[in-house]
């Protein structure tokens, strides 16, 4: 490839192979390394965080820009994890409690993810669980601002 100063890619690893999808984004680097500015837009949210810089557009409009760090605590989301025997049950119910904004389940435990931490915490009381503090991902965020932007064009 020539070496232009600027290249746009559009989902570029879309069906790739982990292997060769760590290869594509070890050449990606390496170019921005040699100063190439390489603009990437992409729904995996791991390949997001490789970036130096984010920018999450929502029907057209700019939601949030900033260093991945910079945007998750942005975000300002709580998220515990919590372990049960009967994750499944767990999450539907947890689903519909006050103050929980999001429940996925990772194997065996669940990440809970709300904007408060008491709210959270009485949630998982009133179920007989606690939960222990995680990191929320950038891929919380996504779903966040996702649930919070609207259509503009309907």
């Amino acid at each position: 490839m020539h070496q232009p100063a600027l290249l746009l890619l559009d989902e570029p690893t879309a069906g790739v192979d982990p292997k060769a999808r760590r290869q594509f984004w070890d050449e990606i680097h390496d170019r921005a390394l040699q100063g190439m500015t390489v603009l990437v837009s992409t729904h995996y949210m791991d390949e997001a965080e490789r970036c130096h810089r984010i920018n999450y557009i929502a029907y057209g409009r700019l939601v949030v820009q900033g260093t991945v760090a910079q945007v998750i605590a942005d975000a300002r989301l709580v998220t515990l994890t919590v372990h049960s025997d009967r994750p499944g049950q767990l999450a539907a119910r947890l689903r519909d409690a006050p103050g929980v904004g999001q429940v996925e389940p990772f194997g065996a435990s669940l990440h809970v993810t709300g904007t408060d931490r008491a709210a959270l915490e009485a949630a998982l009381a009133a179920e007989g669980v606690t939960g222990t503090a995680a990191e929320t991902s950038l891929e919380d965020v996504f779903i966040r601002l996702m649930d919070q932007s609207r259509d503009n064009m309907r």
